[in-house]
């Protein structure tokens, strides 16, 4: 059970992690439109870069987050088939 409780813990902090990201890369994207709009290609380059970024960082955290979904559902399973027996 001890195990299984980890698992989740550090799977809610990723979950924390995952949507601190996705909230940063929806500001960027409003800056990106509002630079847009102003046409300054300087500035706009920049948070391109910045966005750009934090899109790889995103899908870096998602593949840790379904990594960790798999072995939590594997520990539970594995919790569940001892309790059983």
């Amino acid at each position: 059970m001890d195990h299984f409780n980890q698992l989740v813990s550090e799977q809610m902090a990723t979950m924390e992690k995952l949507l601190n990201l996705q909230a940063e890369l929806e500001r960027c994207q409003e800056i990106e439109n509002e630079l847009l709009a102003l046409k300054n290609e300087t500035e706009i380059e920049s948070i391109q870069a910045e966005i750009q970024q934090m899109r790889k960082e995103l899908k870096e955290i998602q593949l840790i987050f379904e990594k960790q979904t798999e072995e939590v559902i594997n520990s539970y399973r594995e919790m569940n088939l001892t309790h059983s027996i």
